[in-house]
């Protein structure tokens, strides 16, 4: 075990990407009861909440959107140090916005990234975002979409109809497989490959294959 100022083997990095309201907290619960070492679970939701509240709310645009996404990008980066500090960690956040797969490419890069896509019915979420009552109707259903493009994944679960705990135990037991590749890894050479011109006159071309 490697003691204080001693380097430590990093750790691995549960990634629970999906819409607001899809059970990834209730999922990195499940997980940390279920593998058979420590795991940290560090929410985006917990970042967001360290705001300061009142100057948060007084601020209008670019400005709030500017601190939100500083608060992400320093999110991915909580995610990375601790990983890098030899801790496992089990981190759920929402990828909205296109730019947050690629930070998140490049940040975690060199650590072992298990992408994992949390999928939930349309008429299921806003059923739980009335019964949770903190967030507007139709804000995970408007997620959808962005949040799981490209849609690769290690392994994705539907918390429509199954709980919690099984999909943490189908994670745990595709964690227990070993090393193996990775979404991340084909996701960094897909964001590779350079562009392909556009034909005079026409439209772009599509990407090579």
């Amino acid at each position: 075990m490697a003691g204080p100022g001693q380097p430590a083997a990093p750790g691995q990095v549960i990634l629970l990407n999906g819409a607001s309201s899809s059970g990834k907290t209730s999922i990195a619960i499940e997980l940390q009861e279920v593998m058979d070492r420590p795991w940290f679970h560090l929410p985006v939701d917990a970042f967001n909440s360290m705001r300061a509240r009142r100057q948060t709310a007084a601020l209008g645009e670019p400005a709030l959107a500017d601190v939100l996404a500083r608060t992400r990008a320093g999110f991915h980066r909580a995610v990375a140090g601790m990983a890098w500090a030899g801790n496992d960690v089990i981190a759920d956040l929402v990828l909205s916005e296109e730019w947050r797969l690629r930070d998140c490419l490049a940040v975690l890069d060199g650590l072992d990234v298990i992408f994992v896509g949390v999928r939930c019915s349309a008429a299921e979420l806003a059923r739980r975002e009335q019964a949770r009552g903190d967030r507007s109707p139709g804000l995970a259903a408007g997620q959808q979409a962005q949040v799981h493009r490209p849609g690769d994944y290690d392994l994705e679960c539907d918390t429509t109809a199954t709980s919690a705990r099984d999909c943490a135990l189908a994670i745990r037991d595709y964690v227990a497989r070993g090393p193996a590749p990775r979404a991340f890894g084909r996701l960094r050479a897909l964001s590779a490959r350079p562009a392909r011109p556009a034909p005079a006159g026409g439209r772009p071309a599509p990407p090579p294959p």
